[in-house]
Order: structure tokens, then C-alpha cells, then sequence
């Protein structure tokens, strides 16, 4: 059976949805591993824990979904790498659990590779034709970050800088490497529910007043605004009435002057990054089938966390809320009788950008 396609009208006032289908159909979510997910940045967990040479840890990418075995390393140069867990010769997993190693040796037939990948040696390969070759080091996968956040890809379609840029504009100047995650603080989600309908949402204006009346009460609605980039948008949040701390924006800040108390980014396709005056909180949508997604709220901390346990006491408040309607919904693209909604112009500018990069990466 084919996936079928669909196209969204750049003219929002045009547009309709993605049909019912694309958030329903099992083909359309194994379709999306591959054009979707291998080929955008992921969120890797744990990594400013590989302090030492010789420290590993192995972890699966985007566990759940794409689950591909990567393994991350410290080189005798210091050097953090992201490489394949997957021997080049049968395909053993190479290492399986945390520790300290000299050298990276697969148990199934001791081949063995330096902590950067690269081959050193294999028993018993006398007289096999050009060997080694390259194809016999552990593949690498390129491997970024903006303060304590790290990023890899399996087949980058979008150039790390140009994905981040428009984060690092704009926030960059609270010093992002200062932030530590809290372990603590930070909690899991699963819903039954389609990633992307929990990615719609989040980039949904129109529902704030409507889902969250008094949790999020304190924000100026009236002036709450998305705007689009290349490959995310941000949401601004502002409370004049200061029921919530505000930034001190500095005097050459695009923003400077307005009472913003919360900057909500999306990156797509799957990560948020929202930035409050008192910490940053990264959330990662991890899907697990079409109809079921984990969403990890991790929190990072500076010094200053006087407002942050009342914070929390909200983010959980309003993930409820969300998750009460999203379930609702996914439950309503199920029906025969709906297929395309339309969208509002003023107020869904973000989920519109958002479905026609998904259109445009599912037809690669």
C-alpha cells in the first residue's frame, strides 16, 4: 500500500490541514523514520557526562523511533565523538554498557577500533583483498551543541548552524553554558496521541485562552505573537501585570522594551526550547508509534531558581491540560467523516509553517 501524499498552500488563507490521514495511518509514521527523523537534528542525551578519556556510553538515537545504537566517546585527544555502535564486520552491537575502555573491542569476533572510530585490528583476516579500508571504521556521525545541549543526525538535511542561528540571536546572550541540568526536576510524559498533533498544538495560539483560562491567565494574549524562520518559529510571551518574572533584556536585544517573560522555540520537527528568566526547559517529542509519544521535559537550572519550584508546579498543570485535548483530537482524526481543517491566519501562523515543512520533508 503506498503512502499517500498531500501538499499544504504556502498563502495561509488558502491552506488547509494535513488530511486525517497523516496523523492516523501506521504506513505514514514508518514513512516519516526515514525522510522525517534520519535526516533532522536529534536531541542526545547525557552527553556533558563523557568528561575523561576512554569514557563510553552507548545510547539509541531517538529511542522509540529511529532506535539506531550510537555510542559516544572521550578520544585520547579529549575529543567527544558520536559514533556507530555496530561493528563493521557482522554487525554486533561494539559496546553494551557504560565504562572506561583503552580501546573499543566487539566481544563477537574481537575487532577492534581506536575511541574515535577508526580500525585497528582483526583476528584471523590474513590475505581478505584491501583490507582495511575505510568502510571497516565504526561510522561518525557529525556531532554539535549550543551550551550543555547536543545534537547529531544520521543524514543532516539541514545545516546544524542555519538550524540553530535563530535561537542563538536571540538568547544567546544569557550565557547558555552555564546552564546544569536538574535531573530532579526534570519528567516524562507518554500520551496516546501522534507526535505531530502534539507538536500542533504546542505551535497553536488559538487554544491558550480556551484550554489554559487560568493557568496561564497571566499572559497578554492579545499580544502574543509567532514568528516564523526557515526551519522553526518562536513564540514570545509577555505578562505586563508581572505575575511572571520578567527578562532584563539588554539595550541591543531585538526585543528590548517589551515585558517578555517566556520565549517558546520550536526546531523542527521535533524540539522545543523554551527560555524563562529563571531556567531553560528543552522539550523532546519522541514518537512511538503513530498513535502514541513521549515527550521528556528536561530542565536546566542557573544559580537564580527562586521562582522555578511554582514554575513547575504550572509547566505540569498546563502539559495536562494540553494532553487532555490532544488525545481528544487524535481520537477525532480517526473518524470517517472528518479529513482537512482550515487555519486562522492571525493565530496558527506556526503550525501552518510547521505542516509545510512535514509535507516537504516527507516527499524526499
Amino acid at each position: 500500500m503506498k503512502k499517500k501524499t498531500y501538499t499544504i498552500d504556502s498563502d495561509i488563507s488558502k491552506a488547509y490541514t494535513p488530511p486525517s490521514s497523516a496523523y492516523s495511518d501506521p504506513l505514514n509514521f514508518e514513512h516519516q523514520k526515514e525522510t522525517v527523523f534520519a535526516k533532522t537534528w536529534q536531541f542526545v542525551p547525557d552527553a556533558t557526562t563523557i568528561k575523561s578519556p576512554g569514557h563510553v556510553l552507548p545510547f539509541r538515537l531517538l529511542d522509540g523511533c529511529l532506535s539506531e545504537p550510537l555510542l559516544l566517546t572521550r578520544d585520547d585527544s579529549e575529543e567527544l565523538c558520536c559514533l556507530s555502535n555496530v561493528c563493521t564486520h557482522r554487525g554486533a552491537l561494539v559496546v553494551e554498557g557504560e565504562g572506561h575502555l583503552r580501546t573499543l573491542r566487539c566481544r563477537y569476533h574481537g575487532r577492534k577500533f581506536h575511541l574515535d572510530g577508526k580500525f585497528v585490528s582483526m583476528p584471523e583476516f590474513d590475505g581478505v583483498c584491501d583490507f582495511p579500508d575505510t568502510c571497516d571504521n565504526l561510522p561518525r556521525l557529525p556531532l554539535e551543541n549550543i551550551g550543555p545541549l547536543f545534537f547529531t543526525s544520521l543524514d543532516p538535511a539541514i545545516p546544524f548552524d542555519e538550524w540553530m542561528a535563530p535561537i542563538l540571536e536571540r538568547v544567546g546572550w544569557l550565557q547558555l553554558e552555564k546552564y546544569r541540568f536538574d535531573p530532579l526536576s526534570s519528567r516524562n510524559y507518554t500520551l496516546d496521541a501522534n507526535w505531530a498533533l502534539y507538536c500542533d498544538n504546542y505551535l497553536d495560539e488559538l487554544h491558550i485562552p480556551y484550554v489554559h483560562p487560568v493557568s496561564l491567565g497571566g499572559l497578554d494574549y492579545e499580544n502574543y505573537k509567532t514568528e516564523c524562520f526557515p526551519w522553526g518559529n518562536v513564540q514570545f510571551g509577555s505578562s505586563p501585570t508581572k505575575e511572571f518574572p520578567l527578562f532584563d533584556l539588554p539595550s541591543d536585544h531585538p526585543d528590548f522594551g517589551q515585558p517578555l517573560s517566556a520565549f517558546y522555540f520550536w526546531l523542527f520537527p521535533n524540539l522545543m526550547l523554551n527560555f524563562y528568566p529563571t531556567h531553560m526547559q528543552v522539550n523532546v517529542v519522541r514518537p512511538l508509534s503513530h498513535n502514541r509519544t513521549n515527550i521528556s521535559f528536561l530542565n536546566y537550572l542557573t544559580e537564580d531558581t527562586e521562582y522555578f519550584p511554582a514554575h513547575m508546579a504550572t509547566s505540569h498543570r498546563v502539559e495536562m491540560e494540553d494532553e487532555e485535548v490532544v488525545i481528544s483530537v487524535q481520537s477525532g482524526v480517526s473518524s470517517r467523516l472528518y479529513d482537512r481543517g482550515r487555519y486562522s491566519p492571525r493565530r496558527e501562523a506556526g503550525t501552518h509553517h510547521f505542516h509545510r515543512l512535514l509535507s516537504h520533508f516527507e516527499q524526499l
